[in-house]
């Protein structure tokens, strides 16, 4: 029944409930005014979610937020609202509900009923493709502190970030690293709107932006360290050594690479990453790894894992060296 609890906090989110409460409570009268929704099921919508300690229901019969609630502000300083939305969309919960046939058959279910691969799908679809870069960045802005606090990016004078989106993480690292210069490398329409995301954080004079595809342009030249933050679990092994290679083409022996993923641990117990590498099966074919297979990948591709740190987050840094 979790699935129903989820899908009730994705319709929280996309009907803005918690938006509508960032100024005070609201009875369900006039929250349903607000988020233009049915009073009566809007009721039995909150009254499931309250249960979960999502939102909560005063004894002056008035709605409120909650510590759970306030993440699914659109403007909240870690908003989720976007990965809600997109965790709960019809063309997510199509995927899932197709889990079956991807462990028969060890393929990813999107490319069957799409016709071509998920991010090529969503590449073709401007609103969905919107939803969907939203929700990354969310996760993205989650990843950023406990990334940065885990490691030591003072270390390199010249980061280049491989798909590093519109360079949220490249702004935080260049903010704590001052001496040092960025280099942001992604798709030309992903990229297009990373100048302003870096004005934004008082790192443009900083950065070059560099548009190009890790498959088919040539990495940028000059980087101390590359960090590819949640890229190579999208894609399986052959074409993870393909990038990685590509990486490696263009750093010189002895710069670093860092690559920020959730690595499976040995243990039995739940993890965050048990449950990602099943959306990377159904999705996009690819997968979460242990530390073992990432070192395998990088080897394969010239370079030689040193360490693995792991951040108060799932997500841990594999560390590596090109050789």
């Amino acid at each position: 029944m979790n699935a129903w609890v989820a899908q009730g906090i994705s319709a929280a989110a996309d009907l803005g409930i918690a938006d509508a409460l960032a100024n005070g409570p609201l009875s369900v009268e006039d929250l349903a005014v607000a988020v233009d929704a049915d009073p009566d099921t809007l009721h039995r919508l909150l009254r499931a979610l309250t249960s979960r300690g999502i939102f909560r229901l005063r004894r002056d019969g008035r709605y409120a937020l909650t510590p759970l609630a306030e993440p699914l502000r659109r403007d909240a300083k870690i908003s989720v609202a976007a990965a809600a939305r997109w965790m709960g969309s019809p063309v997510s919960r199509e995927h899932w509900s197709l889990l079956t046939d991807c462990v028969r058959t060890g393929r990813d279910v999107a490319t069957e009923v799409r016709g071509q691969t998920f991010f090529d799908y969503v590449a073709g679809q401007p609103g969905l493709q919107e939803s969907f870069n939203q929700a990354m960045s969310s996760f993205s802005e989650v990843a950023i502190a406990p990334l940065i606090a885990a490691y030591d990016f003072s270390r390199y004078a010249t980061i280049v970030d491989i798909a590093g989106g519109q360079g949220r993480l490249l702004a935080a690292i260049l903010a704590e690293t001052r001496h040092a210069r960025g280099v942001l490398f992604d798709l030309p329409h992903v990229v297009a709107g990373a100048p302003a995301e870096l004005r934004q954080y008082g790192v443009a004079d900083r950065v070059d932006v560099v548009k190009g595809c890790f498959f088919d342009d040539e990495i940028p030249l000059g980087g101390d360290i590359y960090v590819l933050k949640n890229v190579i679990h999208d894609w399986p092994d052959d074409a993870a050594v393909r990038i990685l290679g590509n990486v490696r083409a263009s750093a010189r022996t002895g710069a670093h690479v860092v690559l920020a993923e959730l690595v499976i641990p040995r243990h039995d117990r739940d993890f965050a990453g048990k449950w990602l590498d099943l959306e990377m099966l159904a999705c996009a074919d690819g997968r979460e790894r242990t530390a073992a297979e990432y070192g395998g990948l990088l080897s394969a591709a010239g370079f030689r894992m040193t360490r693995v740190v792991q951040t108060v987050s799932p997500l841990s840094i594999v560390e590596a060296v090109a050789i």
